[in-house]
């Protein structure tokens, strides 16, 4: 017999829910069937207003792993008139590693401040099993620091209260590669669950093990990391054109048969309309047979229609229309250089940021700017959009420059007329931009003064990549952009002919959309010919070396020392192999 303490809720006639302590006891029988006996062990008094959220261990019997940490149950969520939130049920485990994923608007902050009861559903509760702490999105900014560092003292402080479930929103905002880094080992190492939303598919994918799906309300679960729910994306949106394709057939063979049942009723008519001489009447009995063959005619036509009916509508995949533009000068800077830079150095001030620095860009490349928050990427866009000393630009060049200020668009105006404002293209080109940004049909009628900050964001982008321009300068593109728009920037970006300059911390645009590699970091800029994965291989291969060549001269160090200790022991060179052995354990070296 095997004994276990658990908690359980019981519900009875009349009776507020009780929590009771029960052991339970459990013994399987010789035919096989499993008998459990039940010793109240410790009563609770009622649990009351449980819609406001409860704090309640629970213990599971199939380990830790399944200890659940909260429940929510039927939430509902309005804004406005607007359903934003319809959940049944969601259940977070102890270990649970989860990214929150949807569009821009689609509830997901709204969702984690529910969990995080900072928001009371209009209906359904939370009912939360562990200690719970949010890292809000929008962060109480100190002048003093930079957002990267008011983030990272956000992290910091959650961190040391050492929460069993962590709900982040956004946790990568202001931060640099780097302490995006930082904080993925922070993570990978943190020993409770977290729910996090993010727009950085690397962090995700480097992250979560599900991925929940916020749509049109819902939530649907997805199991794996972020790549995976790609995949199974993708292969919906497969079964879908499958659906679509046995739907048409269907629906055209059911018309077709409509119309020959149709057609023949119609020649039943005509011919039981016909003279016939009584002979003939009398021998065949044309007129009855003929009305009796329309009927049934009709009856089969009327049958078909209600299938038709009835038939469930499968919406048609949209294909995505591939795009290729007519760029200004083509011919005469594709491949060439097309930008120069000598000896060029930045300096803010007293501040140095970057040491003289000499490279030079061809017509054709995507080039990604990357390094620490204040190492100067944006003053070398600047510098390069503005043609400052030392930055020589071909004549074959017509630049378009992305800054977060979104200066270029006109509030008044539609979506459509401010891209089309600027553009050489065809309309039918624009609106494939537009829609491969999720502008479909009438939403291209919008005034952009309507539109949120991210929507906005994308009408610049597409204007700016329309316009009658060859070369893309980018500063941080996907600021406020969700992850549907991101990939629709990236494909955008990868199919564009143009140059592209960018600067971007998101490690998966940088990997999917870049030729070669600008690095600004130490106050010296490094160029790479090659892609994102390639660079950070190189980095890796580097930084093995590095470490050991310093194990080597670590070993021969501390071959000197133990040498010199057994001939002439003393206190100093005692403190000195001690020394070289707690550097020794730095480097992980046995």
């Amino acid at each position: 017999m095997q004994t276990d303490e658990c908690a359980a809720f019981f519900v009875l006639p009349s009776i507020n829910v009780f929590r009771i302590g029960l052991h339970v006891y459990s013994e399987v029988h010789p035919n096989g069937v499993s008998l459990f006996f039940w010793r109240p062990a410790i009563v609770v008094p009622p649990i009351l207003k449980m819609d406001r959220g409860l704090f309640c261990p629970r213990k599971i019997k199939n380990g830790d792993d399944h200890m659940i940490l909260l429940e929510a149950f039927n939430i509902k969520h309005y804004v406005k008139d607007r359903l934003l939130l319809d959940v049944d049920r969601l259940t977070i485990y102890k270990n649970d590693r989860i990214g929150l994923v949807g569009r821009n608007g689609s509830g997901k902050t709204t969702l984690l401040n529910i969990l995080a009861g900072m928001i009371a559903p209009e209906k359904g509760r939370v009912v939360r099993h562990a200690r719970c702490e949010l890292l809000p999105q929008l962060k109480q900014m100190d002048t003093t620091k930079s957002g990267g560092e008011v983030t990272q003292a956000y992290i910091r402080d959650l961190m040391t209260k050492d929460p069993e479930l962590l709900l982040a929103d956004e946790p990568t905002t202001h931060l640099d590669q780097e302490h995006i880094e930082w904080l993925e080992k922070q993570l990978q190492q943190w020993k409770g669950a977290f729910i996090l939303v993010s727009h950085d598919r690397a962090f995700l994918d480097a992250l979560c093990t599900t991925i929940w799906e916020v749509h049109e309300g819902k939530v649907k679960e997805y199991k794996g990391r972020y790549s995976d729910y790609v995949e199974q994306k993708e292969q919906e949106r497969r079964q879908q054109q499958l659906a679509y394709e046995n739907y048409e057939k269907k629906k055209q063979a059911l018309e077709r048969a409509l119309e020959l049942k149709k057609r023949k009723a119609e020649r039943a008519t005509k011919v039981s309309g016909k003279k016939v001489s009584p002979s003939e009447a009398k021998i065949t009995g044309a007129k009855p047979y003929f009305a009796k063959k329309q009927k049934k005619l009709q009856k089969a036509a009327k049958a078909i229609e209600t299938r038709l009916e009835k038939l469930e509508k499968v919406e048609k995949i949209k294909e995505l229309a591939p795009i290729k533009m007519n760029l200004p000068n083509e011919d005469t800077f594709k491949d060439r250089i097309i930008i120069r830079a000598q000896e060029v150095a930045g300096v803010i001030g007293q501040r140095v940021l970057w040491n003289k620095a000499s490279f030079h860009v061809r017509g054709g490349e995507k080039l990604a700017i990357i390094g620490p928050n204040g190492s100067g990427k944006t003053t070398l866009v600047k510098k390069i959009v503005d043609q400052e000393e030392g930055i020589i630009v071909s004549p074959a060049v017509k630049m378009g420059y992305f800054s977060q200020n979104l200066n270029i668009l006109d509030v008044h105006q539609s979506i459509l007329e401010n891209v089309r404002s600027t553009s050489k293209q065809d309309e039918t080109l624009i609106r494939t931009v537009l829609a491969r940004l999720h502008f479909f049909r009438d939403d291209v009628y919008k005034p952009v003064g309507v539109l949120s900050g991210g929507e906005r964001v994308k009408v610049a982008l597409a204007k700016l990549f329309v316009s009658d321009i060859n070369t893309l300068i980018l500063d941080e593109p996907t600021n406020f952009l969700d992850i549907e728009a991101m990939s629709a920037l990236e494909s955008l970006l990868q199919e564009y002919e143009g140059t592209v300059i960018f600067v971007s911390h998101d490690r998966r645009l940088i990997e999917n959309v870049a030729t070669r590699i600008l690095v600004i970091r130490h106050k010296e800029i490094q160029l790479f010919d090659g892609t994102y994965k390639q660079y950070e291989q190189q980095k890796h291969r580097d930084t093995r070396n590095t470490t050991e060549d310093e194990r080597l001269l670590l070993e021969t160090k501390i071959a000197e020392v133990l040498s010199r200790l057994s001939i002439e022991p003393n206190e100093e060179l005692e403190q000195e192999f001690q020394r070289l052995l707690a550097e020794k354990r730095k480097l992980g070296m046995s």
